[in-house]
């Protein structure tokens, strides 16, 4: 069954001060905007899913791995695919709007138990 969505319509949560997202999803796949203000950080986490980063403006800088030991910045026009379970954390430089993409869906997310994002 098709259904046709317009992100107008879609809720914005606002996360914490320097977090805004909307979100949605389908059995397999999750899209997700968010915009996050300079400066915010995401604290490093892991997960089952595979991700996909797109920046649409703005640029993150990524740690990537348990000991953070590659760094990567993430300007507008480029993705970034994050395989499952590899630990990150991400630094806002500039306010930035980005879309993630992930498989399968972010279970946290969608039931709120996501509170890494919330603090």
């Amino acid at each position: 069954m098709l259904n046709k969505i317009s992100w107008d319509t879609v809720q914005e949560e606002q996360l914490n001060p320097s977090i805004k997202r909307k979100m949605i999803w389908g059995d397999k796949v999750m899209v997700a905007k968010l915009e996050m203000k300079d400066g915010c950080i995401v604290p490093q986490h892991q997960h089952e899913n595979e991700q996909i980063t797109d920046v649409i403006s703005g640029t993150i800088r990524f740690w990537l791995g348990e000991d953070k030991a590659e760094v990567l910045d993430l300007h507008a026009g480029e993705s970034l695919i994050i395989p499952a379970n590899l630990p990150h954390e991400a630094l806002m430089i500039g306010d930035v709007v980005e879309v993630d993409t992930f498989s399968p869906p972010r279970a946290d997310w969608i039931d709120g138990t996501d509170d890494y994002l919330k603090k």
